[in-house]
């Protein structure tokens, strides 16, 4: 086939298809939308009938996936690294349970926290459920892991995580497609107590996971994606995780000189590991995120200065890898001119767009809160946490999806007198409901202001889960139907929504605002698409 150039995350979309994938589920999040968006642009997914679709958070997607699975169907979950959180407890239990159909969870990891909370690594949580993990190190990598983890899937009976992180998700390269095969017949487990997680079960089935560790380290050894490559120079061997391979190799173009063990499936190969310690006197890991393999090879207590990496200061602790990161480890003197970034695409300031009508929410509720004190604000994940920022200065929080409503709860157990929650349309239907439910249960004191834009907007646009839902949710809640009211946040209104505001705040209970006009962008795009 004629290969094309994808971005990493449409590499793995397309290989998900051409390896028979049913069905593609997922909950948007930067960096791993393209992946969802692009099967559902797909011709030949819309042929084929694959499902590509948004789910209400990653825990239920995720569960969708295992279900498609239970059913012999090959599935795919995908999120970003925050949104593993959120599905643990089916990731921990599915390893468990195994898989039926083929079953892979694609996470994509956010190193220097480009649009994310933390700089979590998700190798620790493949460590942790004891299931294998894939590592991709360039785009044809990412197209050849669903091809490769859906066939250790069905081996073996066991989900495989498929690791992505930004710079590989969002950077194009040339791809070579394979014939794709067709999808899975559906069939259903043939032992019916598989997926039934009563203790009897879970013990036998959990022996079961524990005598397969073998075989996935087995399987390590010998995988394409982990390659041993000798060197001449024996002081320093390197050990390069998925797209730290690119960097090393963007410092020796002509060929590295020191042994190279590329690593991209885990659990550790163990013997190509210990090949490499013995040729070498010490040993560079090379990993972008935290320094998982660099804990194991250094063991405890910590080896004397053997195993260099981000423990010890060679690489920095935090951040994203570089070709001169790298180099710099390396201790290598090289012209880092071509590495830099053009002045025209450095950082800028993050703004609302001109026309959000978030702006219009925040103007209103910082004249209703005028009469109080500062610090009153809750908010949450999505474009209104820019709130914070001038010349609005509106919000007081942003931890984790739903926390503003549970955070004004607390606050107002402390006796905080009034407390507000900012959040969003989508995140209030990812985790925001059940904090509600608490709030009613409790008769706490709190308003909660639903900015809703029709659409989850920080990620492009995507269909918003509770649209058409919001007003009867918040009733079917327990919230008086008289304490939940609707403002329009435009110029023209802003003195009838600051009234509005005004009176919840005054309310001693649970009421809820729901400000709702279109995201400004969506509404242009469909405009467009109209014209």
């Amino acid at each position: 086939m004629m290969p094309f150039v994808p971005l990493g995350n449409e590499a793995l979309a397309q290989g998900a298809l051409d390896a028979g994938v049913s069905g593609v589920y997922a909950y948007p999040g930067t960096p791993s939308t393209e992946i969802t968006e692009y099967v559902q642009r797909s011709p030949e997914a819309r042929a084929g009938r694959v499902l590509g679709t948004w789910a209400a958070n990653e825990k239920t997607a995720m569960e969708a996936a295992l279900g498609m699975s239970y059913a012999g169907k090959r599935a795919m979950v995908c999120m970003k690294h925050v949104g593993l959180n959120v599905a643990a407890d089916p990731l921990m239990n599915s390893a468990i349970t195994g898989a039926h159909g083929g079953l892979l969870y694609v996470v994509a990891d956010d190193p220097s926290m480009h649009s994310s909370q933390n700089e979590q690594d998700s190798r620790f949580y493949a460590r942790f459920a004891l299931i294998p993990a894939l590592e991709p190190g360039n785009q044809q990598e990412a197209y050849d892991a669903p091809f490769y983890g859906f066939e250790l899937s069905e081996k073996y009976h066991i989900p495989v995580l498929v690791r992505m992180t930004t710079r590989l998700s969002h950077s194009r390269a040339d791809v070579t497609r394979r014939t794709a095969r067709p999808q899975n017949d559906l069939r259903l487990p043939p032992n019916p107590l598989q997926f039934v997680l009563l203790p009897a079960v879970s013990r036998r089935n959990y022996a079961e996971l524990l005598a397969r560790q073998h075989d996935f380290q087995a399987e390590s050894e010998v995988s394409p994606f982990n390659r041993y490559e000798d060197g001449p120079d024996t002081s320093l061997g390197i050990i390069a995780c998925g797209i730290a391979y690119n960097y090393l190799l963007e410092n020796f173009p002509d060929g590295c000189p020191h042994p190279v063990l590329k690593i991209g499936q885990y659990p550790l190969p163990t013997t190509l590991i210990g090949r490499l310690m013995e040729r070498c006197a010490e040993v560079l890991v090379l990993e972008e995120g935290m320094p998982l393999v660099e804990e194991m090879l250094r063991g405890y207590p910590l080896e004397n200065g053997r195993v260099h990496g981000r423990l010890d200061g060679r690489l920095p602790r935090a951040g994203e890898l570089s070709p001169v990161a790298v180099a710099q480890a390396l201790g290598r003197s090289v012209g880092t001119a071509r590495f830099e970034v053009p002045p025209v695409v450095k950082d800028r300031p993050p703004q609302l767009c001109q026309g959000c009508p978030h702006a219009d929410t925040y103007r209103a509720l910082n004249e209703a809160l005028q009469d109080y004190s500062k610090g009153r604000v809750f908010s949450d994940i999505g474009c209104y946490t820019l709130g914070v920022l001038p010349p609005f200065n509106a919000i007081n929080s942003c931890v984790d999806m739903g926390a503003s409503v549970t955070m004004a709860k607390g606050a107002a157990d402390a006796g905080l007198r009034p407390a507000v929650a900012v959040i969003g349309d989508s995140t209030f239907t990812h985790s925001g409901m059940t904090g509600l439910l608490d709030a009613v249960n409790a008769a706490s004191p709190i308003t909660v202001i639903i900015v809703d834009n029709l659409t989850t907007a920080m990620t492009g646009g995507q269909e918003s889960p509770g649209q058409g839902h919001l007003e009867s949710i918040a009733v079917g809640l327990g919230v008086p139907p008289e304490h939940v009211r609707v403002i329009t946040p435009l110029p023209r209104q802003h003195q009838e929504n600051v009234q509005v505001i005004r009176e919840e705040l005054a309310y001693e209970g649970v009421s809820v605002i729901i400000a709702r006009r279109e995201c400004v962008e969506t509404a242009k795009r469909k405009r467009k698409a109209e014209a």
